[in-house]
């Protein structure tokens, strides 16, 4: 559908004024994302070569859209200060005297977040802590009091999955059901093992409920990582954020006389006590420290109205990717052409859309378009922004957030991550219907996406904030055809060198996307009521802070 046409039709149902801006642009889509995706740009690692060319390139995509630099200092670009760590990790354990060695990438990967050369621990308690959650308002502690200070702790992954007895099912009351809470994230475990004092804390990798295989971890978490550079050096982090292996935990358990299926069915319960297990976990890690001096590319659209122009909607779109391995034999780029090039192509498409309109029927609000970096070494840069934002979080009314786009074909759906946490999702299913399409709510909700990118960051300081992804009823295809091509991309693709632009790829979806989400964005920037958590929703008591 022409935007033209669909603009009229959006008129005729709520009565808002018809956009008159060109239709999106399948080719240029096409086109930006081989650049970005290019061997050139290297994989776009933050600190590296790669970096300084997205970063060129995306101001000069600004500039020729017709946008205005988004940072008040006359600028394009928001300076994040981060440090990169690349861990060189040990890890053993010793049951009744006898050493039982972990060997990096085959049965763990470990780092830490501490921001110096060496840390090491010898003959550290080890404790299963369930899940290593503690979730007051679900009665949930897996640690019931016990004193894990120094200690090792080992967990599973995700929310404890507790079944409702009346219906066999997980139950929805109790952390989300099937779909997973902050509290099943490896980020939030960690956390909350710091939070207690320990040493180190291992997480157990299980393909299923992680959602990827082992070898994403090895390629994610065995590199350089990154944080932002803070005074304390993050002191109070853990010593050692780890994945083992769902076979080395079993080895653990075995050699301390426990079976670990059987701790796995105790960890389902209000009433799991913290089990030791009969071992000392000793860990050294060697860190390799650089400052790096990395950015957020932010542009502006401002709003048309006086009295609203003062107030933001933040459309993010993680720039970066996971750069080059030089370890690797033959290639060595993570070239992220869906991760996240696809998902900048349509953060620009959408701008270009709307800066096209007259001046007129701009929308009222401004609208600020970043483009974050390390969002690959945990939406460090959407973070730094929240802590340290460029315009008053008091006076930023929603963000939306893209993440991978669609290269492919027209779709029936537009799926939402996340669905029914604002009143976003009404907007977007309003426009929607305006284009003949619906909403498909995550069909993966277990998998915990809501809590994977950049927008989360302003979901947790309260900003309403809106996930939308390429849908999975294809026009013209076979009806399951977008559930096999998702399941083949994260197994084949997902964040490995083979992340690649392809010769079909045609951004026709995209483009029918990039309509989609211009309106949603003027509509939400349009209206005189700023959007709203839901009742039921995990962020209804947060609220942004500030002046």
């Amino acid at each position: 559908m022409r935007k033209t046409s669909l603009a009229l039709l959006a008129a005729t149902i709520a009565g808002v004024s018809a956009l008159t801006c060109p239709a999106s642009s399948p080719a240029r889509m096409l086109a930006r994302v081989k650049v970005l995706a290019s061997d050139e740009f290297e994989g776009r690692g933050p600190g590296t070569a790669g970096e300084e060319k997205t970063i060129q390139y995306l101001v000069g995509e600004y500039r020729k859209i017709g946008l205005e630099p988004g940072n008040p200092d006359g600028t394009y670009i928001q300076a994040v200060p981060l440090v990169g760590i690349t861990s060189h990790p040990t890890l053993s354990f010793t049951v009744g005297g006898q050493t039982l060695p972990m060997t990096n990438i085959n049965d763990f990967v470990g780092s830490t977040s501490r921001v110096t050369p060496h840390v090491a621990y010898q003959d550290t308690e080890v404790v299963f802590a369930g899940y290593g959650v503690t979730a007051p308002e679900y009665g949930w502690d897996d640690f019931k009091g016990v004193d894990v200070r120094g200690k090792t702790i080992v967990v599973l992954v995700n929310d404890p999955p507790v079944i409702d007895p009346t219906t066999g099912k997980l139950d929805p009351k109790v952390f989300g059901g099937q779909a997973m809470t902050y509290y099943g994230r490896w980020t939030y475990k960690y956390e909350n093992a710091a939070a207690h004092g320990a040493a180190a804390c291992l997480i157990v990798h299980e393909t299923g409920p992680a959602g990827y295989p082992f070898a994403v971890v090895v390629g994610s978490r065995s590199r350089e990582n990154f944080e932002i550079r803070t005074p304390d050096g993050n002191a109070g982090h853990l010593g050692m954020e780890a994945w083992l292996t769902q076979q080395a935990a079993e080895r653990l358990c075995r050699a301390c006389g426990q079976d670990f299926a059987a701790l796995k069915r105790a960890a389902v319960s209000r009433g799991f006590q913290p089990v030791p297990l009969a071992a000392k976990a000793s860990f050294t890690i060697g860190n390799d420290l650089r400052n790096v001096d990395s950015r957020n590319v932010v542009a502006k659209l401002t709003g048309s109205d006086p009295k609203l122009r003062d107030e933001f909607v933040v459309f993010t779109a993680h720039w970066d990717h996971l750069g080059r391995d030089p370890r690797l034999a033959g290639d060595q780029i993570f070239n992220g052409a869906d991760d996240n090039a696809s998902g900048v192509a349509w953060q620009l498409e959408v701008a270009q859309d709307l800066a096209a309109l007259p001046a007129a029927q701009r929308p009222r609000r401004s609208v600020l378009f970043l483009n974050v970096t390390a969002e690959e070494k945990g939406l460090l840069g959407s973070r730094y922004y929240v802590t340290s934002p460029l315009y008053p979080l008091t006076r930023t009314v929603a963000c939306v957030n893209t993440d991978g786009g669609n290269y492919y074909g027209r779709t029936h759906d537009v799926k939402v991550v996340g669905t029914d946490q604002s009143t976003l999702d009404d907007i977007g299913a309003a426009v929607a219907r305006t284009q003949g399409r619906t909403i498909s709510p995550d069909p993966v909700p277990e998998m915990g996406y809501y809590y994977r990118s950049d927008h989360f960051e302003f979901a947790k300081v309260g900003i309403p904030s809106y996930y939308p992804k390429r849908g999975y009823h294809y026009v013209d295809r076979p009806e399951d055809w977008g559930n096999a091509f998702e399941a083949r991309y994260v197994q084949d693709n997902y964040h490995k060198v083979s992340d690649e632009v392809r010769p079909d790829w045609t951004f026709e979806g995209g483009a029918q996307d990039a309509d989609f989400l211009a309106e949603v964005i003027r509509r939400v920037a349009d209206d005189d009521q700023r959007p709203a958590w839901k009742a039921d929703s995990q962020f209804r008591d947060r609220h942004p802070a500030g002046p």
